[in-house]
């Protein structure tokens, strides 16, 4: 079905078509020259020493892990309330995700109360994932790190250049992690970034990146190297520079692009304020954030309306979806389940609507509109 308002919509025009032709006409387009543009550029953005580019957000929270030194046997408290790449990441390197529930229907992010009451002795790190691209609790988080020796990775994947306390998301932690998926904030089909203020991690990244190697093709092709080693047991996570390209453009569009979903987050909390039996998560929330997506939850007390909620929105021709279903509910995570009642709850609740720059003030009049006249049918 086509969808009359779509639940994401690109932000590309001729900019990244001429970034990619040039980059073919280069010929050059494995990780090469834009690779590193893109890195600088990325780094420089979020006032950070160092960004390396990578094949996706996966495997930048696989090579945080990696580099953390976390192994076989250590437990990392994440929440459930994410995509499950978040977790999976964690079961690569052979630890045990602990599950923790989020803070409320109105902040979905990790619940630092909690964080402190599931370390053991064998936790070593902690996730949190920085929601719609709204902050976790980073003072808090960043205190219990500090007090228990814990190591703090950043899944910022929905929150490119938000803030919280006026520092960007993903600087906080020994590592950032970053994603260009398709529907993400900076758009390259695929492709992920992890930031660090360490140079040692930063080195070791990027030498697992690419098989462990010492030198990188375009190094030896550009005459800068004429052999390598391989020190370490390495990966093929590598960005190449069609899609750096891409990402530059995107990543130059991106403070115009986020100015623009604030305007909308805005209208949309106009006119979905009468709508009684609905939380919108983070309504209170000013500091500036890249509001990767709009998501809203049926209240305490108008449970289970969610799927005829939905189904009536799509009738009208507008497409939603939910974030996330639990990964603890997933039968994969069967094994590490445990009761997470604030995050089941929001998981059966939760809807998310439209959100992309180019949506208009009618359209989002239009679905607020739909999800008033759906409420006021299932209170008949």
């Amino acid at each position: 079905m086509k969808y009359d308002i779509p639940l994401f919509d690109l932000n590309f025009n001729r900019r990244e078509e001429r970034a990619v032709i040039r980059t073919l006409r280069s010929r050059w387009i494995s990780t090469g020259p834009k690779v590193k543009e893109f890195e600088e550029l990325f780094a420089s953005m979020l006032g950070i020493e160092h960004a390396v580019a990578l094949s996706n957000c996966t495997t930048a929270l696989h090579l945080a892990l990696l580099a953390a030194g976390i192994g076989p046997g250590d437990e990392v408290i994440v929440p459930s309330l994410t995509f499950v790449a978040t977790v999976n990441a964690i079961r690569y390197v052979g630890a045990i995700p602990v599950f923790c529930d989020i803070v409320s229907a109105a902040d979905l992010t990790i619940d630092p109360a909690q964080v402190e009451q599931l370390i053991t002795p064998a936790t070593r790190a902690v996730i949190p994932m920085h929601f719609a691209g709204f902050a976790a609790d980073m003072d808090a988080l960043s205190a219990i790190a500090e007090r228990s020796g814990l190591v703090l990775i950043e899944d910022a994947c929905h929150g490119p250049l938000s803030e919280y306390h006026g520092r960007k998301l993903g600087t906080f932690g020994q590592s950032g992690c970053f994603s260009f998926f398709s529907n993400k904030n900076i758009s390259t089909g695929e492709g992920g970034m992890l930031v660090t203020g360490s140079g040692k991690v930063a080195e070791k990244v990027r030498n697992l990146r690419s098989h462990g190697m010492t030198t990188l093709s375009f190094d030896r092709a550009a005459g800068h190297a004429t052999g390598y080693d391989v020190t370490d047991l390495g990966y093929n996570y590598r960005l190449d520079d069609i899609r750096a390209a891409i990402g530059i453009v995107q990543l130059r569009k991106l403070p115009r692009d986020l100015m623009s979903r604030k305007q909308i987050r805005e209208e949309y909390l106009e006119r979905l304020s009468g709508i009684g039996e609905l939380v919108v998560p983070f309504r209170e929330r000013r500091e500036f954030s890249s509001n990767y997506i709009m998501p809203v939850v049926i209240g305490p007390g108008h449970p289970g309306k969610r799927d005829s909620v939905r189904e009536f929105l799509h009738m009208r021709g507008i497409q939603t979806s939910i974030h996330y279903p639990p990964v603890h509910r997933f039968s994969v995570y069967r094994d590490h389940a445990k009761p997470l009642p604030v995050t089941e709850y929001v998981a059966d609740n939760e809807i998310t609507l439209p959100m992309f720059s180019g949506l208009k003030k009618k359209q989002i009049a239009y679905i607020c509109d739909s999800i008033e006249e759906a409420m006021v049918c299932q209170r008949s």
